[in-house]
Parts: structure tokens; C-alpha cells; sequence
């Protein structure tokens, strides 16, 4: 005798989210109910290059008009003679594309902390638009560097 067969259709599991393994209860955040969300290093570098890019559009409004702002994860390939570039710049299309895993790992920095890091993704972000405008980045914002 031969026995039908049974499709089920399964429905794929989120997982980590309302389950309750082993009578456990409902997992929370890895942070918990009090704590905000981790900040990662992608969401770091994405608000340092916005906040950069938004000052240099408010202190060169008409020149930054028109131009685009990317991020991405690295180059293509290695420049012969210069290594692995940290930004690139296409001045017919008015685009600027930041590297972003170039710059955060291959810079090297003599105290490895938060506002260093800071200061190097900003100063890609300055040299890359002062290339793009032709001018030399410390003439992008000169009061905010004239008390040093």
C-alpha cells in the first residue's frame, strides 16, 4: 500500500526576531530595552562624510550646487604608482566617490581613536572636493582653522 504524500509549504523564519527558543521568551536587542542602538563603523562613516559634506555646501554653496557625494566599499583596482585610492573624482559628471574601507583601514594613524578617524574621513572629504574645485584644501574653510 502506498502512502500519499504530504506537501507542507514552509515559510522562512526571521530569525532573531519574536522567537522563543527553549521557553526562553521573546529575544531583545543586543543592547537591551535602556540602551541605544551600536553605532558601526559604516553608519560613523556615512554621518562624518554627511556632516562634512554639509558644511563645505554651506560655506561654497553655488560651486557644490550640482555635485554628488557617494560612498562605496573600495576601488575597482590598484592605481599603478599610487596604490589603493581613497576617493575619486569625476569633474565632468560633478562626482565624488569616497572609499570608504580604504580610507578607514589602510590610513595610518598614530593615536587610533574616534576623533582621529574623524579627522582622517574629513580630510579625505576636504582634499577630494578641493580637487574637484581646484583649489588647495585649507582654502576651502579658512576660519575654521585660523585659530591654530
Amino acid at each position: 500500500m502506498s502512502r500519499s504524500r504530504r506537501t507542507t509549504v514552509q515559510t522562512p523564519t526571521q530569525r532573531g526576531r519574536g522567537r522563543d527558543r527553549h521557553g526562553r521568551g521573546i529575544r531583545s536587542s543586543a543592547t537591551g530595552p535602556f540602551l541605544p542602538p551600536l553605532r558601526t563603523r559604516i553608519d560613523t562613516f556615512d554621518m562624518t562624510i554627511a556632516s562634512t559634506v554639509d558644511y563645505l555646501r554651506m560655506v561654497w554653496p553655488a560651486e557644490l550646487a550640482d555635485v554628488t557625494f557617494e560612498v562605496a566599499p573600495g576601488p575597482v583596482g590598484v592605481m599603478e604608482g599610487v596604490g589603493v585610492e581613497r576617493y575619486a573624482v569625476d569633474a565632468r559628471s560633478r562626482r565624488i566617490t569616497f572609499y570608504r574601507l580604504p580610507i578607514q583601514r589602510l590610513s595610518r594613524l598614530h593615536r587610533n581613536d574616534e576623533f582621529h578617524q574623524r579627522m582622517v574621513i574629513e580630510s579625505c572629504v576636504f582634499r577630494g572636493v578641493a580637487e574637484l574645485l581646484g583649489k588647495d584644501p585649507w582654502d576651502l574653510a579658512p576660519d575654521r582653522f585660523r585659530r591654530y
